[in-house]
């Protein structure tokens, strides 16, 4: 993998990630990783209304937007 960057994610959001996502995702960063490069395909601009508003919305839940 090449370089990387930190971020900062507030403690509460953290906890409910790892509750919620644990068993999926080994860690925040393994998740995070995974939809920044699923949203970066090319294909995702491809994607109807109604896939692009469900992935909206679980990023707005998350509180990335």
């Amino acid at each position: 993998m090449s370089e990387s960057r930190e971020i900062r994610l507030p403690i509460e959001l953290c906890a409910a990630v790892e509750k919620k996502f644990g068993k999926t995702f080994g860690s925040i960063e393994e998740m995070v990783l995974f939809l920044l490069q699923e949203l970066a395909k090319s294909e995702t601009t491809d994607l109807d209304r109604a896939d692009q508003a469900v992935i909206e919305e679980r990023l707005r839940e998350l509180g990335y937007i």
